[in-house]
């Protein structure tokens, strides 16, 4: 991911933009350049908007986005391949965190909707008909 992040900045210099300049054209901040250039991969929450980003600075700076793509792939096929097992167990298990029964404030602005009311869509439906049906006898009454 450094690599990655070195060819960007060397460009981005070598073509006389700034960090700022480049993130007010890419819609960015600052730092998230800064991260992508010093290779600070954990910076970003989303794996899927790391990539996207790598895409789109690379087209800005004129490179082959393909290739810095590809890079930016066998980087991540390299890094998660020496994830263990027991880590991978461990971060799954994090992720499904005991839910604890607790005691709600109900209000009519928290409240949750738990029945699905089939009533509005039946009721739209019965008016259609009648709309249709009503159509269909003002054109045979009047032709």
């Amino acid at each position: 991911m450094k690599e990655i992040g070195i060819k960007l900045k060397e460009t981005r210099e070598s073509m006389g933009i700034s960090m700022e300049e480049a993130a007010e054209d890419l819609k960015v901040k600052k730092i998230q350049i800064e991260n992508i250039e010093d290779g600070n991969m954990d910076a970003f929450k989303d794996i899927f908007y790391l990539k996207y980003f790598i895409r789109d600075y690379s087209k800005y700076l004129g490179l082959n986005y393909g290739d810095m793509v590809d890079e930016f792939n066998e980087y991540l096929f390299d890094y998660t391949s020496k994830i263990s097992i027991e880590d991978i167990k461990q971060a799954k298990n994090k992720e499904k965190p005991e839910k604890k029964e607790e005691k709600r404030i109900m209000s009519p602005y928290t409240m949750e909707n738990k029945k699905k009311m089939l009533f509005p869509h039946i009721l739209l439906f019965i008016c259609m008909g009648l709309a249709l049906l009503i159509l269909i006898l003002v054109i045979i009454f009047v032709f």
